[in-house]
C-alpha cells in the first residue's frame, strides 16, 4: 500500500484539480484528495508537485517496431494488402526499450498497432509499457488498423507492382474486403440452413467483428480528401465506431468531425513535410479541432517520435493554440475513451488502476520531468533512483 501526499492532484475527472493525495492499494486507487493514510502504507510526500493519471499515448507502436531495430520490426504483414486476421498481441514484445522509455516518462498505457503499410493491417491492442508477459500487460483488443494515402500505394503499387497503386485503388481495396466481409456474414448466419459445411476464415471473422460495431474502425489517414474517403465508406458500411489517427489535416474540415462525432488521434506534429500529405503539417491541429468540439488525443506514432516525448507534443499543441486546461485529457481521459478503456485508466478515481505520474511542474511544461510513476499500483520509476549518469555508464 502507497500513500502519496501533499501534492496537487489532476484527477482528469469531473472532480478536476485538487489538493492531497492518492492511496494505493494493491493494484487498484482506493482514494483521492483528502485521504487518510493507514499506519501500513509506504508514505511517499510528493513535496507539492503534480500527480495525473500515467499518460496514455492512442497510436503507438512501442512492443512492436522495436528500438534501435533497422527495419520495421514486426509492424506490417507485407505479404498482402488486407491483412485483418493477424494481431499485434502476438507480435508484441514486453522488454522493446521503447517501453522502458515509456515508463521513464509518465506514459502507462499505448494503443500498440501495426504501421500503415497494408490498407488493412490487423487487430491493434491497448497494453500497459510495464511487464514481463504480453499477456498481463494486455487491457483491450481496441480496434482494426487501416491505412489510406501514400503508404499503401508505395509499399503495394511501387514496391510490389499490386493494386493499389492510387487512392482510388486504396478505397476500392478497402471497400472489396468489407464487402467480402458481408457475404462472409451472411453465409456464417444461413449455414445451418443448407446444411453445408461452413469453413470459418479469420481475417472475415476479424472484419465482421467491424460490420457488428464490436471492433472499432482506426484509419491512418492525413490529408483531407483522405479523411472524406474513410467517412464516406464508413457511411456505406454504416461503421459508426470510427477513429481517424493522425488527421494532419483534421483541422481543415473540423466541422465534418464535429456533425459526425469521430474523435481524431492527432499527431506526430514534430516533423517537417516528408511526404505531400503532410504539407499541412502543425501544431494547430488539436487546438482547432478541440475548439470545434471534436474528442482529440495526441499520439507520437512512436518510435517515429521517441515514446517519451509524448508530454513534450502536448507541450506543443498547448504553446500553438490548444488550451493548458485541455491539454491533460488528450493523453488521459481523451486517450482512454477512444480506445475503450475508460474504465480502467486515463482518471485518477477510486476503484480505476493505479496508474499515476508525479511530476515536478506541469507535465507539459518543457523542464517538468517525471519523478515516479505507478503501474498497477507497482512504483516502477522514481527519478532519483533510477536516473542513469551517462558518463558512469560510459566509463563502466
Amino acid at each position: 500500500m502507497y500513500a502519496l501526499t501533499n501534492a496537487v492532484v489532476h484527477t482528469a475527472s469531473s472532480r478536476g484539480t485538487v489538493e492531497g493525495g492518492v492511496l494505493v492499494e494493491g493494484s487498484e486507487i482506493r482514494a483521492v484528495g483528502d485521504i487518510d493514510v493507514p499506519d501500513e502504507a509506504d508514505v511517499l510526500d510528493c513535496d507539492g508537485n503534480h500527480i495525473t493519471p500515467g499518460l496514455i499515448d492512442a497510436h503507438s507502436h512501442a512492443g512492436m517496431a522495436e528500438w534501435g531495430e533497422p527495419e520495421d520490426g514486426d509492424i506490417n504483414e507485407l505479404t498482402d494488402p488486407v491483412t485483418p486476421h493477424v494481431s499485434a498481441l502476438d507480435g508484441f514484445h514486453p522488454h522493446d526499450k521503447e517501453l522502458d522509455h515509456a515508463v521513464r516518462s509518465g506514459v502507462t498505457t499505448v494503443s500498440a498497432r501495426m504501421g500503415s503499410a497494408n490498407v488493412i493491417g490487423g487487430v491493434i491492442c491497448s497494453m500497459k509499457t510495464h511487464g514481463n508477459l504480453a499477456d498481463e500487460m494486455f487491457l483491450r483488443e481496441d480496434g482494426m488498423k487501416a491505412a489510406m494515402g501514400e503508404n499503401p500505394k508505395r509499399v503495394h503499387g511501387e514496391e510490389h507492382d499490386r493494386e493499389p497503386a492510387t487512392r482510388s485503388g486504396v478505397a476500392a481495396t478497402l471497400r472489396e474486403a468489407l464487402m467480402r466481409a458481408e457475404d462472409y456474414k451472411d453465409r456464417r448466419d444461413h449455414a445451418g440452413d443448407s446444411g453445408e459445411p461452413f469453413e470459418r476464415d479469420l481475417g472475415m471473422e476479424n472484419l465482421a467483428r467491424v460490420l457488428d460495431g464490436e471492433l472499432p474502425l482506426r484509419v491512418h489517414a492525413h490529408r483531407a480528401d483522405d479523411i472524406m474517403t474513410v467517412f464516406r465508406i464508413a457511411a456505406e458500411f454504416d461503421i459508426e465506431d470510427l477513429s481517424i489517427e493522425h488527421a494532419t489535416e483534421g483541422h481543415l474540415i473540423a466541422e465534418e468531425f464535429a456533425e459526425r462525432d469521430v474523435p481524431a488521434v492527432v499527431g506526430p506534429s514534430a516533423s517537417s513535410a516528408t511526404k505531400y500529405e503532410l504539407s499541412n503539417i502543425t501544431f494547430e491541429t488539436p487546438g482547432l479541432l478541440h475548439e470545434a468540439g471534436v474528442t482529440v488525443a495526441i499520439q507520437t506514432d512512436a518510435p517515429v517520435l521517441p515514446q517519451q516525448h509524448l508530454d513534450v507534443c502536448v507541450g506543443l499543441a498547448v504553446r500553438e493554440g490548444l488550451p493548458a486546461e485541455a491539454a491533460l485529457d488528450t493523453v488521459t481521459r481523451n486517450a482512454a475513451a477512444i480506445l475503450g478503456i475508460e474504465d480502467r485508466v486515463g482518471t485518477l478515481e477510486e476503484g480505476t488502476d493505479a496508474d499515476l505520474a508525479v511530476w515536478d511542474d506541469e507535465f507539459y511544461a518543457f523542464d517538468s520531468t517525471a519523478q515516479h510513476v505507478f503501474v498497477d499500483g507497482e512504483h516502477v520509476f522514481d527519478h532519483e533512483r533510477d536516473k542513469t549518469d551517462l558518463r558512469e555508464e560510459w566509463e563502466r
